[in-house]
């Protein structure tokens, strides 16, 4: 098959969710099928010639990505009718880019990653009526809004964001309604993102295609690094997403003084890149670290006592729950967390929702560690076997190219 992928970054070198699942899926595809890639360049970045994609794929097309100010996006958030993630990489520049691409080319299938690229899989899909479009939800967009504006709301200093949510929350309602009805295809990340999407268009065919891990990156049985001492917790992930930034406000405020109560030396690591500023105020917390980005998450996660997931909003298949698995780290999250992933508490992990629960469940696995770790090899052996069972690139990828060539045996949508 001529696949024309079109991604909101460039997916290599794959740095965080997106662009891990958008790199593998191109690298796995292109061993049988000619891809060709559509995707924006943030600023200051340029496509080398030694980089993955350009040996991955026919041609690699870029247009920068566009400068929108806070002012703007003020106003399109009272005025338009498209949500912000519609909206964030419109450009008249790329749609031309684009354009001037379809005229040379003839595809098969386009695949749009997200709803930032929804737009631009439309406009393909009409220049070429024959293609069949894809549209690839990374999460049910409108429901991780709706769920961020009910924990925002509980909280009187983020009842402007809770504001800002409720208006997405229905525009994306509206918005990602159209693009699955006008899709050949839909694909979700995860069971419980598929169901919400099905709530949007009850009579269309919506397929689960998880996110995945490449399980060479991540040896095991793990390496064993010096301890580190005082004993560390762990949370890794883009720390200027907005679930991100909630967990961890959450935990280092609720969970862990709690944690500290029983052993003071307790620390907490946040690795990510972007820390937003209202994490600023966790590094005068005693025993918390805002790393920023680092070149390697991987010896951070190893050195680590315990790997803790406190999201209380999002969506999708988490990569860091899959990372922290085929790592062999013991691992505690809340049931959003893990959703969708079919991991069992006390079994590959342990879960707990509530500040009490949660603080509990990380003590025991300290405790244990202290003596002899038994607990936590059994939760790291299972947890490891997990991964290698369900969510290898090499197990995910082939379920993606059936949804193709089914789609290919119908004919393409006229409602576009």
């Amino acid at each position: 098959m001529k696949i024309l992928f079109l991604t909101p970054q460039l997916p290599y070198p794959p740095r965080q969710g997106t662009t891990i699942r958008n790199y593998n899926l191109i690298r796995l595809l292109a061993q049988d099928h000619q891809i060709d890639l559509f995707s924006f360049l943030a600023p200051g970045e340029a496509l080398g010639a030694d980089n993955h994609l350009v040996a991955l794929c026919g041609q690699v097309i870029t247009a920068p990505q566009p400068a929108r100010s806070l002012a703007r996006r003020a106003v399109d958030t009272l005025t338009a009718n498209r949500p912000d993630m519609g909206l964030r990489l419109e450009s008249q520049e790329a749609y031309s880019r684009l354009e001037a691409l379809l005229d040379e080319e003839s595809y098969d299938l386009i695949q749009a990653e997200g709803i930032e690229m929804a737009a631009y899989g439309l406009a393909a899909a009409e220049s070429q009526p024959s293609a069949r479009l894809v549209f690839d939800d990374h999460n049910a967009e409108y429901l991780l809004q709706k769920r961020s504006a009910l924990v925002d709301l509980g909280n009187p200093l983020r009842w402007l964001a809770a504001g800002y949510s409720l208006i997405q929350w229905n525009k994306l309602h509206r918005y990602e309604q159209s693009i699955c009805s006008h899709s050949d295809a839909v694909v979700a990340v995860s069971e419980p993102d598929r169901s919400a999407l099905v709530q949007l268009v009850p009579d269309r065919l919506i397929d689960v295609v998880p996110n995945g891990i490449d399980l060479a990156e991540f040896p095991f049985p793990p390496p064993r690094p010096a301890a580190q001492q005082p004993p560390t917790l762990i949370f890794t992930g883009k720390m200027d997403y907005r679930p991100n930034v909630d967990a961890i406000l959450w935990f280092a405020h609720e969970v862990l003084p709690l944690i500290q109560a029983q052993k003071p030396d307790v620390r907490l690591q946040v690795v990510g890149m972007n820390p937003h500023r209202r994490l600023a105020p966790l590094e005068q917390m005693p025993g918390v670290e805002i790393t920023g980005a680092v070149d390697d998450v991987r010896p951070y996660v190893y050195g680590a006592a315990v790997y803790v997931v406190p999201l209380r909003v999002g969506g999708g298949t988490r990569f860091k729950v899959l990372e922290a698995l085929a790592s062999g780290k013991p691992l505690v999250s809340t049931s959003l967390g893990v959703e969708g992933l079919g991991l069992q508490d006390g079994r590959e992990l342990l879960i707990a929702d509530e500040p009490h629960a949660f603080a509990a469940a990380v003590l025991r696995l300290l405790d244990d560690q202290a003596d002899g770790g038994q607990v936590c090899a059994g939760l790291s052996a299972a947890g490891r076997r997990f991964v290698e069972s369900h969510f290898t690139w090499e197990q995910i990828v082939p379920r993606l190219e059936r949804i193709y060539q089914a789609t290919l045996r119908h004919t393409p949508l006229a409602n576009r």
